[in-house]
C-alpha cells in the first residue's frame, strides 16, 4: 500500500503547527518563513478549482460592499 500527500495539504499542516507557538517565541526569521509558507500556499491552491471558487467568493463579497 502506497500513501500520498498533496504539497498544499502539507504545507497547510506546517502552517497550522507553526502558527499554534507563541507568539513570544518566534523570531523574525521564523516569522518570515511561515509568511512564506503561506504564501506558498496560496500559490498552490490559487490554480485549483477550490481556489477558483474561493477567488469567486471573495469578489462577490467585495462587489457587494461596493
Amino acid at each position: 500500500m502506497q500513501y500520498t500527500i498533496s504539497a498544499s495539504a502539507f504545507l497547510a499542516i506546517i502552517i497550522i503547527v507553526r502558527l499554534r507557538r507563541r507568539t513570544e517565541a518566534r523570531s523574525r526569521n521564523d516569522e518570515l518563513v511561515t509568511v512564506l509558507s503561506a504564501v506558498t500556499l496560496g500559490v498552490l491552491i490559487a490554480a485549483t478549482p477550490l481556489g477558483q471558487s474561493i477567488h469567486q467568493l471573495v469578489e462577490a463579497v467585495v462587489r457587494a460592499f461596493q
